[in-house]
């Protein structure tokens, strides 16, 4: 069996976000870079999938070199094999027309992916691949079974879960608790730097979005402390000033 796993290289949650002086890119002076959490929650179940059916699993980021270390990271975690496809991740199209081209060409039987990249939360990645792959979605996943060429796929709804039968080949996107997301022993590290990672080219430059601008938000103000005797107050500054009520 053949698992396709998307990963993104995404700032680290602790990272204090601030943009370029002219207010066009994120500025990654300083930035600590890691695979996205929904990702490994992914890769993870792939991997567990794969040691108990057998098969492979090939990671892909569309990105430029930096995201080489987490790529290997990948390899490291139990990944056989990684491709980069070389462009800047611009936006959701871009990124999925890429993952669909390349999981076309390598008939893969499972593409898996996290729910979301923790940097821009657009949840739009997973449906674009299947619609673009002509193959059904589902998502987000908290859990993923084979059986065969047949999926079952669990995942939460309003007030349950739902517990979705599917062929393969098939998209599922992850979240917790999937599984729990393995760390890299000596081991892996060290054939890590032996396993193939292929640097390709994009193909076309579909982006369909442009950014304008980033802007911080504004810094929070002084707390006001209203006394309990007061609640009338409190009501109005809540109304009036917060806008909440």
């Amino acid at each position: 069996m053949k698992f396709l796993v998307c990963i993104s290289n995404v700032p680290d949650t602790t990272t204090k976000i601030s943009f370029t002086p002219d207010g066009k890119d994120f500025n990654t002076a300083g930035v600590q870079f890691v695979i996205n959490p929904y990702d490994e929650y992914a890769l993870t179940r792939a991997i567990e999938l794969k040691e108990a059916l057998g098969g492979t699993v090939t990671v892909l980021n569309v990105g430029e070199a930096d995201a080489e270390p987490n790529i290997r990271k990948a390899l490291a975690i139990g990944a056989d094999d990684a491709i980069r496809v070389n462009i800047k991740p611009t936006d959701a199209f871009l990124v999925s027309t890429q993952i669909a081209h390349y999981a076309k060409e390598g008939g893969y039987d499972l593409i898996l992916m996290g729910r979301e990249s923790i940097d821009y939360n657009g949840f739009q990645v997973h449906g674009m691949v299947g619609e673009l792959l002509g193959i059904p979605t589902i998502a987000p996943a908290m859990k993923l079974d084979i059986n065969g060429t047949t999926a079952t796929v669990e995942r939460e709804i309003e007030g349950g879960k739902e517990i979705i039968e599917a062929a393969l080949p098939l998209v599922v996107s992850a979240q917790q608790p999937m599984t729990e997301p393995r760390i890299p022993n000596m081991r892996g590290i060290m054939t890590a730097r032996t396993k193939p990672l292929q640097v390709v080219e994009a193909v076309g430059q579909d982006s369909k979005t442009q950014v304008q601008g980033y802007q911080l938000p504004p810094a929070k103000s002084g707390v006001k402390m209203i006394d309990a005797e007061n609640a009338g107050d409190l009501i109005k500054l809540l109304r009036n000033e917060a806008k909440v009520l």
